[in-house]
């Protein structure tokens, strides 16, 4: 099987090379060409546009930031669209707005081009270790022709519905993940502002109800106030927004979500949108008079 591979940053460059490893035929396209390198070396073909890695391909896998990067690859100049052969699947696995997947959807089947939209979590140390949960959506068929790919990429490949279905399940997870990431930095902040002996207490709940991937993998990060990249919170912001216009359309209010997107924002602002989602515990640690 032949795959394109667009968008090498913290997720998508170790995606691509897990698919190198696996021994599938990879053809890399990067904006920031430099990126494409390390990927090369290890025996990946470069492309120099979107157009020339859908040319190569018979699965193209897109993995870049936002809505509009998805339709800058497929659709824009020297877009992967006019290159792809009759009956080639697309895989956008970006975290972008579900009525642009649908759309998309409608134009590359005018084509006899499927389009699965397949976002994942796990951040980038799921997509290290191929362990990322993928949510699909689209054409069932479709999935079951790629699924062998997406196996090296992630332990849990779930349908979930239609073309969209797999981004609102995103959206679900990243409102889930704001709303943890504050609890647990509420609570752990708790522990140290009353002076006792937090790393203790943190154990504690962690073997509880209480715990959670969050509280178990960033809490420790939150305690040394610390905040290496798993992933971005301008990412999570940006995915937060997504979560919101579905929610107003569906008519399901999120205020946690929307309560997280302010403190996000903030953090964007100061600079510190390059830091790790769980940097939200800077907000409220400063609130509670912990740091400057």
């Amino acid at each position: 099987m032949r795959i394109g591979f667009i968008g090498l940053g913290t997720m998508g460059g170790p995606m691509a090379a897990r698919l190198l490893e696996a021994g599938f035929d990879v053809c890399v396209h990067n904006r920031t060409r430099e990126r494409e390198t390390p990927l090369v070396k290890r025996g990946a073909h470069p492309a120099a546009s979107p157009a020339e890695a859908a040319g190569e391909s018979e699965v193209l896998i897109t993995m870049v930031a936002d809505t509009p990067d998805v339709e800058a690859v497929l659709f824009g100049p020297q877009g992967a669209a006019e290159a792809l052969d009759p009956g080639s699947v697309v895989i956008d696995m970006s975290t972008i707005a579900p009525d642009a997947v649908r759309s998309m959807h409608r134009r590359l089947a005018e084509r006899q081009v499927a389009l699965l939209d397949a976002p994942v979590s796990g951040g980038s140390e799921g997509a290290q270790q191929g362990t990322l949960s993928i949510m699909v959506g689209g054409e069932e068929p479709a999935l079951e022709r790629v699924r062998p790919l997406l196996e090296v990429l992630g332990t849990t490949i779930t349908y979930v519905g239609a073309s969209g279905a797999g981004q609102v399940a995103k959206a679900m997870n990243q409102v889930i993940v704001a709303g943890t990431y504050a609890a647990v930095a509420e609570g752990l902040v708790l522990g140290m502002a009353a002076g006792i002996d937090v790393e203790a207490a943190h154990r504690a709940v962690s073997g509880g109800a209480a715990g959670s991937w969050g509280l178990t993998h960033r809490g420790p990060n939150m305690l040394r106030n610390e905040y290496p990249l798993g992933f971005r919170v301008r990412l999570h912001r940006k995915d937060l927004g997504i979560a919101l216009d579905a929610a107003a359309a569906a008519g399901a209010p999120l205020p946690l979500a929307a309560y997280v997107a302010q403190l996000e924002t903030g953090l964007v602002k100061r600079g510190f949108g390059d830091e790790d989602v769980s940097a939200i515990a800077r907000v409220v640690r400063e609130q509670a008079g912990l740091d400057d």
